[in-house]
């Protein structure tokens, strides 16, 4: 996710955590620590005092906030919730964020701050290209790092690195097997960023799934991110060569402007996205009325009657004052799913970061998590995770399951 370069680079962004506990041994207390100042120790259920500390990086700042931010405060609210709850095998968890503005080598910056700070487990980062470039410490570290939404192939490419999203070769196939199994196009157009990898490789994976679906791709039209502005020509080609659907595998900014083109055109197919899709609701000055009807695939629906979802739609919406996107729900599960590999494993903080990394490296191949992002979650030692695909469709301003 984010930008998934995702974020895909996507998420996901707001205001640093403040300092919410310091020596506080009240299991209901939150330890969290703002990334600005010195950390505080926090006192755990423990004799010895140690506590796990769990740092996270995304796009706080920027065009790609929207994603960071939601990543960065579901994290805090799992956090929160554990803490109040008796915290993990007894210990409290502390947690610290910090902004990489999107850019990779900032990224790493993060990573090395939350480091010094006495980091033990990474969620982030949050964008692939970031989370790429970071990887590579994680990996001389040997630090357990698990990207909520970084969906490159690449962002697995070591043994200490999982991820709780799809990767984009598998938002393709799944994009491509859905519009065919549910009929819902018989031409369709694609438009997608060819100067991002998050882009490129899910319209790389949709295409060759498609060729044996019960629909035709019939223009293919590149921009990149130099020209991100003018989808006139792309839309035309689109709208000529009579496509009824049209799948963007990019970002909400790009979207909200073609979405404003095709209005502009008279030209009205099904417009079905991805991941990088969530957020396009928020787009300062959009109309959100021309996301009617759109439709993306996504493994977080905010209107999902379940109990989970119910409680962390409101939990979040009073915490943060805003719906809680796909990004959030990924940040919210991958709390939960290192909360569960490390007790799978009785884990202790008082053990080394490496220690902790091999543990969990053997815990996540070996357990079965529930989320909001899938009732069944499985990972292989590729990092990648096994879960079902969901779509949503915008109706009146919201997020509702398309099922």
């Amino acid at each position: 996710m984010k930008k998934f370069n995702k974020v895909i680079s996507a998420f996901m962004t707001s205001a640093m955590v403040t300092a919410m506990l310091a020596g506080c041994t009240d299991p209901a207390s939150t330890a969290t620590t703002n990334s600005q100042e010195p950390a505080q120790a926090t006192e755990s259920s423990s004799d010895n005092g140690a506590t796990f500390k769990i740092g996270a990086i995304g796009p706080l700042t920027g065009g790609a906030a929207v994603y960071g931010n939601a990543v960065c405060n579901a994290a805090e609210l799992a956090v929160e919730e554990i803490n109040a709850a008796g915290g993990i095998n007894g210990y409290q968890v502390e947690y610290s964020k910090e902004d990489d503005e999107l850019n990779a080598e900032k990224s790493v910056n993060a990573y090395n701050t939350l480091k010094d700070w006495g980091m033990q487990i990474l969620v982030g980062s949050t964008t692939s290209a970031c989370s790429i470039a970071v990887s590579e410490n994680t990996k001389a570290d040997n630090m357990f790092q698990l990207t909520p939404s970084g969906s490159a192939e690449e962002c697995v490419k070591y043994d200490n690195v999982f991820r709780v999203c799809f990767s984009d070769p598998n938002q393709g196939i799944a994009s491509a097997q859905y519009i065919a199994d549910h009929n819902l196009a018989t031409k369709v157009g694609i438009i997608y960023d060819s100067s991002d990898v998050y882009s490129s490789g899910i319209c790389q994976k949709f295409t060759e799934e498609a060729k044996d679906k019960n629909f035709e791709i019939v223009s293919s039209e590149a921009f990149t991110a130099d020209n991100a502005t003018d989808f006139s020509v792309q839309l035309q080609k689109a709208k000529d060569a009579g496509a009824d659907l049209v799948f963007l595998p990019i970002y909400y900014q790009a979207a909200s402007l073609i979405l404003t083109q095709a209005n502009t055109m008279d030209y009205k197919p099904v417009f079905f996205g991805v991941d990088g899709m969530d957020g396009i609701l928020s787009v300062e000055n959009f109309d959100t009325k021309l996301a009617e009807g759109v439709m993306l695939l996504t493994p977080f629906a905010a209107d999902a009657k379940d109990d989970l979802t119910v409680n962390f739609v409101k939990n979040y919406q009073e915490k943060y004052g805003e719906v809680p996107n796909q990004f959030a729900a990924d940040a919210y599960d991958a709390v939960y799913i290192i909360k569960q590999a490390l007790e799978a494993k009785s884990v202790t903080p008082d053990m080394s970061t490496s220690d902790i990394c091999e543990a969990l490296k053997g815990a996540m191949t070996e357990i079965e998590a529930s989320g909001l992002t899938s009732a069944k979650m499985t990972w292989e030692a590729s990092g990648e995770p096994n879960k079902e695909p969901k779509a949503v469709v915008i109706k009146e301003g919201a997020y509702v399951s398309a099922e």
